[in-house]
């Protein structure tokens, strides 16, 4: 059979003649995390109308599609729900307030009479992004803190911290691999263990804080008793 006939050859042929083509509209843009580049981003927001083509010129209208997310570096086209992806500076923040609220909630279960622990809690929000941290501010936020609510040290976690752990964690949760989520965790409980063991106060605040990272119970019990286990 000679080259170009047949079956294949035809369908060559009518390519040549028929295609589609896609009309792309802006409707938005933003800034976002690609995951083609690896790096924040700005993109544009498409829709766009399929056309038949005839001889590449657009004849016959095929209906909507999209909408999609562009990525102005890489020109690689995403379903818009990779905009539900925090931007490295977002994700940055989110995880330095979600240390911080960590922090608060264990001080506050416990008070902040003892400064092992005040000390220990400044040294990881001050870790986490929050540079200039110190126990005094923590010492204020804590009493502050129990003014508005009425709170009673020693006592277990109430619903405002409740509220305000899920506040802060529950966003940030999807976006954490299963070693991060458990390393926020493990550093409320270096600050709840740096002036003796867990209060029963302590320990509710910190099943609270699993349960915002959605660690289960059995997991979170088991990350308690090794953080007690391992030297300070």
């Amino acid at each position: 059979m000679l080259p170009g006939r047949g079956q294949d050859g035809r369908a060559a042929r009518l390519a040549r003649f028929l295609g589609t083509r896609v009309a792309w509209t802006e409707v938005g843009d933003g800034e976002f995390f690609c995951p083609g580049c690896g790096g924040d981003r700005n993109y544009q927001r498409l829709t766009g109308r399929r056309r038949f083509t005839l001889l590449g010129v657009p004849v016959v209208p095929r209906g909507d599609t999209g909408p999609v997310v562009e990525c102005a570096a890489c020109r690689r086209h995403f379903g818009t729900d990779v905009l539900d992806h925090p931007t490295t500076i977002r994700f940055s923040a989110m995880l330095r307030d979600a240390v911080h609220t960590v922090a608060l909630a264990v001080l506050a279960a416990s008070g902040t009479s003892s400064r092992t622990s005040l000390e220990t809690a400044a040294a990881t929000v001050r870790a986490a992004g929050f540079d200039d941290c110190t126990e005094e501010q923590l010492n204020a936020l804590v009493e502050a803190l129990a003014a508005d609510t009425g709170r009673v040290y020693g006592r277990p976690c109430g619903a405002g911290l409740a509220i305000e752990l899920h506040e802060a964690l529950d966003p940030l949760s999807p976006h954490l691999a299963p070693a991060g989520r458990e390393s926020i965790l493990l550093q409320g409980a270096r600050i709840a263990l740096a002036d003796g063991p867990y209060t029963p106060a302590e320990r509710d605040a910190l099943f609270t804080v699993g349960s915002a990272l959605t660690i289960c119970t059995d997991d979170v019990t088991l990350l308690l008793a090794a953080a007690a286990r391992t030297p300070s």
